[in-house]
């Protein structure tokens, strides 16, 4: 199965261009579909796959402790690595027809209130490189409501800070133009002046916008650990990824007036219906207001 594996992967990066990302995702959940069968089939030939082994693999999942949302994204990859499969003759059947994807609860994206965004943003140590380029990040990420791979993949030529706006390319090689304002374009002006040319430790050139201390770019990974730190420095005891700076910009922009169509545009978002649950958000935060003041609530 493994050749078969390797097969798609390379079919979707060629012919469908996927990122290195979401390669990865899919090679995950074949790779863990694999291991089900030879745990729980012996040595199954692909071919003699039937959805009863699906239906099983599911159970298997959810016994391990898979979340519906996970166990519905494995379903989504075995139905198109099976489509790959049947179209290029390398299986008799489609085990995924019938296959139900699992329903998952809609929960509300996360958010951080004006406050906590306040203290988040003024945390690091703007006086040294590091905490220059941290501080940078998070009025970056809010300014603009990036997703954490386009905010560690910009590069300079991605910067044009006179004119107040960056432009990155997001899923679907979407390119997207972001305005970005006076508060994060000074702090990012000031990483960019004092901090990151003592964080390049090489004569090498290196284009990437945000740099580690070894003068690399930085990781996903990286930028998630410092968030955490950051988050509880400031006092913040709620849980808190990158992504939840995009949702609080999302939100915080509807809150105060934005139309939706704009949002959408912002955040790269290519059906309006994702965009859509930051308005669910709203009314939520709205009846919570409601609660707490209204005499008779």
């Amino acid at each position: 199965m493994d050749d078969l594996i390797l097969d798609f992967l390379h079919f979707l990066q060629v012919e469908k261009g996927l990122s290195a990302n979401t390669l990865v995702a899919y090679e995950r959940d074949l790779r863990y579909f694999a291991r089900y069968l030879e745990e729980e089939q012996g040595q199954m030939a692909i071919r003699d796959v039937e959805r009863i082994h699906i239906v099983g693999f599911m159970a298997f999942a959810k016994l391990e402790g898979k979340s519906p949302r996970t166990v519905a994204r494995y379903i989504a990859s075995l139905r198109s690595f099976f489509h790959f499969l049947l179209h290029e003759k390398l299986a008799d059947r489609d085990p995924m027809i019938q296959i139900e994807t699992p329903k998952q609860a809609q929960g509300l994206p996360k958010i951080l209130n004006l406050d906590d965004v306040e203290k988040l943003l003024e945390t690091p140590n703007g006086d040294k490189p590091l905490g220059m380029r941290d501080q940078a990040m998070l009025e970056v990420l809010y300014a603009t409501g990036l997703r954490v791979t386009e905010l560690v993949r910009l590069q300079m030529d991605d910067l044009h800070l006179e004119m107040g706006f960056i432009q990155t390319v997001g899923k679907g090689d979407k390119e997207r133009i972001i305005p970005l304002g006076k508060t994060a374009t000074g702090v990012l002006e000031r990483y960019l002046e004092f901090g990151r040319p003592k964080l390049r430790r090489t004569s090498e050139r290196n284009d990437f916008v945000f740099l580690n201390h070894h003068g690399r770019g930085m990781t996903r990974q990286g930028f998630w650990k410092n968030l955490k730190q950051i988050a509880v420095r400031a006092g913040i005891d709620k849980p808190i990824t990158p992504h939840t700076l995009r949702h609080s910009f999302a939100t915080h922009l509807l809150e105060n007036g934005a139309d939706l169509r704009s949002v959408q545009e912002l955040l790269g978002h290519a059906d309006i219906s994702t965009t859509q649950i930051y308005t669910h958000v709203s009314k939520a935060r709205l009846k919570d207001v409601y609660k707490q003041y209204h005499p008779r609530a």
